[in-house]
């Protein structure tokens, strides 16, 4: 964990003002954190003001079974500004055909000091469904309780690509959508004082089939005792990605960030594919949150153009993120507008997956030079119904 008290010299890039960074995680040659996020209790309401948490997967590598790979969630917690951190486990970590432990996390605090994680993750009192699932503090991070669902069932929308091994959406050889399910979090806890805060959570997150991957939209008002019916808020068209919400901390505007692909899943390489991020907004009434809206939409940009490290598919992330204040939103997203696609390096990608012998390409030699200038873009949106 990286801390600095200096945010200013810290962000016009002055290395003095950082802190020496703290080990949170203990890791070993086996051991793998994925997916962490890191929130600070930022409402003085909070009887735990101050406190840090930190959530992560942690994939225990030394399974020697194929067909399981334990991954516990943890959760740290720092009482001291992140000078020490205490980890607790959450859930089970199993991890095989039976089981899934909760994965791709997001923590938040409320005005009151509860702290909330959640993941996607299975059941078997479900019947091995997966769910958006839940863990709650009222201690400051003391204990937490048992997982439990909250929304769903999810489903992952991606087929499995043969060579990769992993899910996407956009076609073979594609971006793999591992988390897509994966539940993005917020609260309107009225930082920084707490005041006026509604404590509403809102959650989006992609569910669906390879025909129809949507972007999902719920809320709770109750302390995530209940929640609101899932219902899809993406423009028509669009097969959902990743998405990610943020709402205002005096409850009164939520935003939605998604990447979407525009083009049907491809069974090839050489067709085109189109890939856009999305900003949307609404405005909460009463007891729930309104109809979103467009309030931007990025440029067009074919996601063949992106690259994993070893070429053999394209990679984009889960690089999709929302933030909100009183005046604005805020959001960032996967873009692929100034990447160029390649035709010898699409080629092989389709051989390794047909059987066929095409030379691997050189992307220096073969390639434009801005295959692989996948980015990200975001920006900053001032709230339409001020």
């Amino acid at each position: 964990m990286s801390r600095t008290d200096d945010v200013q010299s810290a962000a016009a890039g002055s290395e003095a003002a950082w802190m020496p960074p703290v080990l949170v995680s203990h890791q070993s040659s086996t051991t793998f954190s994925d997916k962490e996020q890191v929130w600070a209790d930022n409402a003085s309401s909070s009887r735990f003001f101050g406190n840090v948490y930190v959530c992560w997967a942690n994939f225990a590598g030394q399974e020697k079974s194929p067909n399981a790979a334990p991954a516990q969630l943890q959760v740290a917690v720092s009482t001291d500004g992140g000078n020490t951190w205490k980890t607790h486990p959450i859930g089970a970590a199993a991890n095989n055909g039976q089981r899934n432990p909760l994965d791709g996390c997001a923590i938040r605090t409320d005005s009151n000091g509860n702290a909330y994680v959640f993941g996607v993750g299975t059941l078997s009192s479900q019947g091995h469904n997966a769910f958006e699932l839940a863990s709650i503090s009222s201690n400051g991070g003391g204990t937490w309780s048992a997982p439990r669902p909250v929304a769903g069932p999810v489903t992952q929308p991606g087929v499995i690509d043969p060579v990769l091994g992993r899910p996407v959406i956009d076609g073979v050889a594609g971006a793999r959508s591992d988390l897509a399910p994966a539940p993005s979090v917020d609260i309107a806890n009225g930082a920084p004082t707490g005041a006026d805060a509604t404590n509403r959570i809102v959650m989006s997150y992609v569910s669906g089939d390879i025909a129809a991957p949507h972007v999902y939209f719920t809320e709770s008002t109750d302390g995530a005792a209940t929640w609101t019916s899932p219902r899809t808020i993406e423009t028509a068209g669009d097969r959902g990605y990743y998405t990610a919400p943020a709402i205002s901390p005096n409850g009164s505007d939520v935003y939605v960030v998604y990447n979407a692909f525009t083009t049907p899943y491809r069974t090839d390489t050489s067709s085109p594919r189109n890939l856009v991020g999305v900003v949307l907004h609404a405005d909460v009434a009463g007891s729930s949150t309104g109809t979103f809206s467009e309030l931007d939409r990025g440029a067009d940009g074919d996601p063949r153009s992106s690259s994993q490290n070893n070429l053999v598919g394209e990679f984009l992330g889960d690089y999709v993120y929302a933030a909100a204040t009183r005046t604005y939103g805020a959001a960032v997203w996967n873009d692929s507008r100034n990447g160029a696609d390649c035709a010898a390096m699409d080629a092989w990608r389709l051989s390794l997956r047909a059987g066929t012998s095409v030379p691997r390409p050189a992307p220096q030699q073969d390639c434009t030079p801005t295959f692989g200038n996948s980015d990200i873009f975001g920006g900053g949106f001032a709230d339409p119904t001020p």
